[in-house]
């Protein structure tokens, strides 16, 4: 048991030595942009078309902020702000499918895929949910009550401590990195080493075969779906390499989560803002669950069609 304990903790350093070399960079990165001009700049160059969306020209801040940050930072935007019920339900959903784009897509892409095709899908899913909600839902104009106060944060000024807040920002990254990644890696090594896992993905055999995938993909789905994808991406690599998981297969797990990741976390963390998390919930689950199935069938369309091809060629 003491050698199971062993090649667990050893992965999870390995791990977390991994990601850390991504996120620790990115956040400090991140952490100075957020005293430049840039996201002002970026903030006063969407503003114009937030109508789209149904929303105010200041509600780009969140959506900026929350992109360039996370859903705190998101989230934290939008409680200093005079918003409708029906906007910040969009924000919302907005912010659900897109936020945290710099660290979690650099860690997909150690994964092993395109950032472009990460950025695509999550920015493409927030645009048009936020259109359809905003052209469906004729109600919610009454102002949001929040159901806590925003905590306001002392403003950093001067480069050096700019640049030691950035640091000690990146270190705390990877210190709860640390924490959530390498008592998880243990985890998955006993339950590698004493069969539960083999039960498990026979228990999401149905619900990964449904999404095009293979039964060896349900340790990937289930590290993405609790804990999400920055801190899921441990036991995703280290599934990877010992599931024999394909590119396919790595793929349509990683569109089915992007649009529905962290649901537990990323759902509770909107419920200061006094909107119905519910049908949050089922938005992220329901989109995530089509959009996989229809590039699962057209995936699979492309293929028979190529092999066609290339039994006439022969």
């Amino acid at each position: 048991m003491f050698q199971t304990f062993k090649r667990g903790l050893k992965v999870g350093l390995g791990t977390t030595w991994t990601l850390g070399k991504v996120i620790f960079p990115v956040t400090i990165l991140v952490g100075i942009l957020q005293h430049t001009p840039l996201l002002q700049y970026l903030i006063n160059a969407i503003a114009p078309v937030m109508g789209i969306f149904g929303l105010s020209g200041e509600a780009a801040i969140p959506l900026v902020i929350g992109n360039f940050l996370n859903l705190y930072a998101g989230i934290g935007a939008i409680l200093t702000l005079d918003l409708t019920v029906k906007e910040v339900f969009i924000l919302a959903v907005m912010l659900s499918f897109s936020h945290n784009l710099l660290v979690e897509s650099t860690v997909a892409a150690k994964v092993g895929l395109k950032i472009w095709v990460i950025l695509v899908v999550r920015l493409g899913l927030a645009f048009f949910s936020g259109i359809i909600i905003n052209l469906a839902w004729n109600g919610g104009g009454e102002l949001a009550q929040y159901g806590m106060v925003a905590r306001s944060e002392e403003a950093v000024t001067g480069f050096f401590p700019i640049l030691l807040d950035a640091t000690q920002r990146g270190l705390m990254g990877i210190v709860q990195l640390a924490i959530i990644v390498i008592p998880l890696m243990i985890l998955v090594q006993y339950m590698k080493e004493l069969g539960w896992l083999g039960v498990f993905s026979k228990k999401m055999g149905p619900f990964t075969r449904m999404l095009g995938m293979k039964e060896n993909t349900s340790t990937t789905m289930a590290a993405g779906l609790l804990i999400g994808l920055a801190y899921g991406a441990g036991v995703m690599i280290q599934a990877v390499k010992e599931d024999n998981v394909s590119k396919k297969d790595l793929t349509l797990a990683f569109i089915f989560l992007v649009a529905c990741h962290a649901v537990v976390e990323d759902t509770l963390i909107f419920i200061p803002l006094g909107i119905p998390v519910w049908p949050l919930l089922l938005i992220r689950i329901v989109t995530a669950i089509l959009l996989t199935i229809a590039v699962a069938y057209i995936w699979k369309r492309i293929e028979l069609e190529k092999r066609k091809e290339a039994s006439y060629d022969h």
